[in-house]
């Protein structure tokens, strides 16, 4: 009837979707004075008024009321605790757990790139400098899917990559150093990276040799601008297109799938709409997928500065080295003080359905959301918008914006994408395929044509989450191979949103 994480806890979340009710008698003979719908709280013990709440056996708040045992816990209930202080963070390395080995028989089947990284999704993208060719973009993309994909089989999709940057704004200002390179390193990304197509407008201050990095368009792609005077209207606009995607896409078709190791794969991880569960279920899960993955020599990248905010000490220690401790503090630093100037602090994350699913405040969510990273050493931290330059477990510093969390992931260099959901979303990104994980059977039953993986047969079954990883694991070589999400089935997608904390002019 009731959760228990740890042996410490004072508190337990109620565990089937019937909830609790005003007499059930839980653990140690204690009654329940009142109603406690699924995943929220109930007092395990008597606690008194400032006394520590404790979850996950880590403090979640401090009681701003007596609270008898079998009382129900809601957030008006909990201080929420200070957030560690980072100029107190002493690094003291731990030894992480020994990883369960993977063996060298996993393979999956994917695309050889030209710069030698490998795609999971063979992909023509086209890039735009700026908002203003959205319609024009998106306008191409239909009819170079209706037209010219159906010749080119072994092209998996085309896609419009369209952003809100490129003009008023202060281009040479320090803080849009984050929107341009992201941009950049989006258009390297391994399932798009082999064939570039930028459209661009003409008159914008986001330059097609900033997307570049100054590589001349003869030598790095096609390059179509709007106002180049031998553009006639817009039918020269489509047309032109036309013939340059046709050229990208007579190279791309020869590409095939090949037996590529594990190694050349990199999972971003994510979550959103995120419930109690989603630290008991799913998140762990994704944790173990993790270290999986790391172990055989691939690349995790998980995310999200103000959901892990809360555990940045115990982050630190998992860090590789003094430096890569330094680099991960300085990153929360800075987003600390970006928060500030806004008039708002990590408190602000938690959303009402994060409420409605029983999590109280930031750091209950922060230590159900960190999981995710698994227990491996952390060898890279990434400031928004960088490129991912070592395999092994990675922490890309971003918001908790679903949207933008997933575009720097993008830009850092994921190839498929891992994504827990407890209250539920349709979630997708166009780029890679998106797999979704649901933390409570209830959902993925009302949902089965957008869930991916039901992670909560663990709370319903004798299966633990040990039993179920490698067959997580097996399903992410059979996406990362060609097997569509249920996402792209449908052809679900999101837009990209840049993180851009430049000013607009």
């Amino acid at each position: 009837m009731v959760l228990k994480l740890h042996p410490h806890d004072t508190v337990g979340i109620a565990r089937t979707g019937a909830g609790l009710n005003t007499g059930d008698v839980i653990e140690q003979n204690i009654a329940v004075t009142g109603r406690v719908e699924q995943g929220h709280k109930v007092a395990l013990v008597s606690m008194l008024k400032g006394a520590p709440v404790l979850r996950y056996g880590h403090v979640i708040g401090y009681a701003l009321r007596d609270i008898p045992a079998g009382s129900p816990i809601a957030k008006e209930d909990l201080l929420i605790p200070e957030p560690p202080a980072l100029d107190e963070i002493e690094y003291h390395p731990v030894a992480v757990s020994e990883n369960t080995s993977v063996s060298p028989e996993y393979f999956f089947q994917g695309y050889m790139n030209k710069d030698g990284s490998v795609a999971t999704r063979n992909i023509l993208g086209i890039s735009t400098t700026v908002q203003c060719t959205k319609g024009i973009v998106d306008h191409l993309v239909k009819r170079i899917r209706k037209d010219l994909l159906p010749l080119y089989p072994n092209v998996d999709d085309v896609i419009g990559i369209n952003h809100g940057y490129g003009c008023g704004v202060a281009i040479d200002a320090p803080g849009a150093s984050v929107p341009i390179r992201t941009i950049k390193n989006i258009s390297r990304n391994p399932n798009i990276s082999d064939e570039l197509m930028i459209l661009s407008l003409g008159c914008e201050k986001l330059r097609p040799e900033m997307i570049t990095d100054g590589c001349l368009m003869e030598e790095c792609g096609s390059l179509l601008t709007l106002q180049d005077e031998h553009i006639i209207g817009f039918t020269g606009m489509i047309e032109y297109g036309m013939k340059l995607a046709e050229q990208h896409l007579e190279r791309l078709n020869r590409k095939v799938r090949v037996l590529c190791p594990v190694s050349e794969l990199t999972v971003g991880m994510q979550c959103g709409g995120s419930d109690a569960f989603s630290g008991v279920t799913a998140n762990p899960l994704l944790g173990k997928v993790a270290d999986l993955i790391v172990n055989a020599g691939g690349t995790v990248i998980f995310s999200e500065v103000t959901e892990v905010r809360d555990v940045v000490h115990i982050l630190s220690d998992r860090c590789e080295t003094q430096e890569v401790s330094d680099k991960l503090i300085e990153e929360f630093r800075e987003y600390d003080a970006y928060l500030a100037a806004g008039g708002a602090d990590r408190a602000a994350n938690t959303t009402p359905g994060n409420k409605a699913g029983g999590l109280a405040n930031i750091t209950e969510k922060a230590l159900g959301s960190f999981v995710k990273s698994g227990s491996s050493t952390i060898v890279e931290v990434l400031s928004p918008g960088e490129r991912a330059s070592k395999k092994g477990l990675i922490f890309a510093a971003t918001p908790a914006s679903d949207f933008i969390a997933g575009t720097l992931q993008l830009a850092a260099g994921m190839n498929l994408h891992m994504f827990s959901t407890g209250r539920g979303t349709p979630y997708s990104l166009a780029m890679v395929p998106v797999m979704k994980l649901a933390t409570r059977s209830e959902l993925a039953q009302r949902w089965p044509d957008l869930i991916d993986f039901d992670a909560g047969v663990v709370l319903t079954s004798e299966k633990t989450l040990d039993d179920i990883a490698m067959d997580l694991f097996k399903m992410v070589l059979d996406t990362a191979s060609g097997k569509e999400t249920m996402a792209e089935s449908l052809g679900l997608e999101n837009d990209l949103v840049l993180f851009t904390p430049g000013p607009v002019t």
